[in-house]
């Protein structure tokens, strides 16, 4: 995945999301959360009412993730479907690396084609870019090893949401690769972006050898 691809929603990829069978069963996890208002979107406390409506729908979303790899085995996360396919392990590494992509990008305004460049993204090039050198890397973790790095990450970017406001939410980065673009787009992208690879988990989880069915 080159740097455009992880900044640009891929709507031939989305299509082929919502066309598998694989959403459904994580769209009703979600439903069954612990949290009972986690359903109910809205101003947060803490939060500026619009960065609250957006943290509620982050949230939301990542409970899909937490559903779709829930009691998965370590040779789970490191099974491959075929020989093009990645782990389940490095696409929620994956996710991990595109949220501090933009953590650099809109917390400390990295510019976007510097953001490769950056010494505080050189660890995530492998996750973020996914292919051969993932595959090769990224294995021999269980479960709770990627779900650390996915909480600290989104704690980090809970915490500095506290530190801004919805003017700073509403601004517009006019050289943003795909055009004018503000840190609400910027953020929501990195929420439906997990949607993506929550149903593309499901469906490999599916796979697994003795899976019973999508969610195995």
């Amino acid at each position: 995945m080159k740097l455009m691809n992880g900044l640009r929603p891929n709507g031939q990829n989305r299509r082929a999301f919502f066309r598998s069978a694989a959403i459904s069963s994580v769209a009703l996890s979600v439903g069954r959360a612990a949290d009972k208002q986690i359903n109910v979107f809205g101003p947060l406390a803490g939060y500026s009412p619009q960065i609250g409506i957006l943290v509620s729908e982050m949230t939301w979303m990542r409970q899909a993730v937490l559903a779709a790899t829930k009691g998965l085995k370590q040779s789970d996360l490191d099974f491959l479907l075929d020989e093009k396919a990645n782990r389940i392990g490095a696409l929620m590494l994956h996710l991990a690396a595109t949220e501090k992509l933009y953590q650099l990008a809109t917390f400390e305004n990295i510019a976007a084609f510097e953001l490769f460049k950056s010494p505080a993204f050189k660890d995530w090039v492998a996750p973020m870019n996914l292919g051969a050198p993932a595959r090769q890397a990224i294995k021999g973790h269980d479960l709770d090893y990627y779900l650390n790095i996915l909480r600290e990450t989104r704690e980090k970017t809970f915490a500095e949401f506290r530190k801004r406001d919805d003017a700073w939410l509403m601004a517009v980065d006019t050289k943003w690769p795909w055009g004018p673009t503000n840190n609400l787009c910027k953020w929501f992208h990195v929420c439906e972006h997990e949607s993506h690879h929550a149903g593309q988990i499901s469906l490999i989880r599916g796979r697994l050898p003795g899976a019973k069915g999508e969610n195995g």
